[in-house]
């Protein structure tokens, strides 16, 4: 495995290396990082990791400055894993380079993640941009937790470069919480609060079917995993996976959810 700390070391790497499977990560490496990871090496010759908590893509400086981070450990995990190459960027390295263009959202898009953390995707979108015009990879593996981000960006990558976006299954722990490192920020006593979300998500979702006003009943329902769970919604919303559109049929469609536990933000989909 091959640690690289900037980007002149790793185009000249880059130069011997054909069939590339990339997986962008802001480290504190899960087990569901660890999933794309093997489906990576399945499918690649070889893989490569970034690791990088990029700025700009936090709304709330508290929240980058408090992002979990243990890069010895994931360092360890990588090599378990015999992952090829390992890209640890330092900021001004990746923005070297001003964008002449702004990024921005078109209005249809400004929904669920992108309507409540303002310049979010937009951060999301330069850094990926980037990322994918410095490593040009075959494939780019990325979890369907964050299923508006890969929403986004299989738009605007695949458009603009030849690399095609993974689209893999969310992982989930015994509880059936969605990993995520932000779960390092919780106590116990919220993961199990956390997991009955989940649960009662489910139960939301299986009745959907039978209810005349969907936005009624999640307007409803949202009130009530207030109460019962002591959370703060961000949005609650059925949506249809191929456009994002409001949806009112359980064909190709999944319940969004933000949601803050102890000031932490979890998002999910089911």
């Amino acid at each position: 495995m091959k640690i690289i700390l900037n980007s002149l070391i790793l185009k000249k790497e880059l130069k011997k290396i054909k069939n590339l499977g990339f997986i962008p990560t802001m480290g504190s490496i899960h087990k569901g990082h660890e999933y794309l990871i093997k489906k990576s090496k399945k499918e690649c010759k070889n893989t490569l990791v970034s690791i990088y908590v990029n700025p700009t893509q936090f709304n709330n400086l508290n929240d980058y400055k408090n992002y979990p981070n243990d890069i010895k450990n994931d360092l360890r995990i990588l090599k378990k894993l015999k992952v090829d190459l390992v890209f640890i960027p330092k900021t001004e390295d990746i923005y070297k380079q001003r964008r002449t263009k702004k990024i921005t959202l078109f209005q249809k898009d400004k929904i669920l993640c992108a309507k409540h953390r303002k310049g979010h995707f937009e951060g999301v979108i330069d850094v990926m941009d980037r990322l994918a015009k410095l490593i040009m990879p075959n494939k780019i593996f990325m979890g369907e937790k964050d299923y508006q981000q890969y929403y986004l960006l299989k738009k605007y990558i695949e458009k603009k470069y030849p690399s095609k976006i993974i689209n893999c299954k969310t992982i989930r722990d015994n509880k059936s919480i969605a990993l995520s490192s932000r779960n390092l920020l919780l106590k116990p006593k919220s993961l199990v609060v956390a997991a009955n979300v989940v649960k009662d998500l489910k139960k939301i979702k299986e009745n959907i079917n039978t209810q005349k006003n969907i936005k009624i009943y999640l307007k409803k329902e949202s009130k009530n995993l207030i109460k019962k769970n002591n959370i703060k919604i961000e949005y609650l919303e059925f949506r249809n996976l191929k456009t994002l559109k409001t949806s009112n049929t359980l064909k190709n469609s999944r319940l969004f959810i933000a949601y803050y536990l102890q000031n932490v933000r979890l998002i999910d989909n089911l």
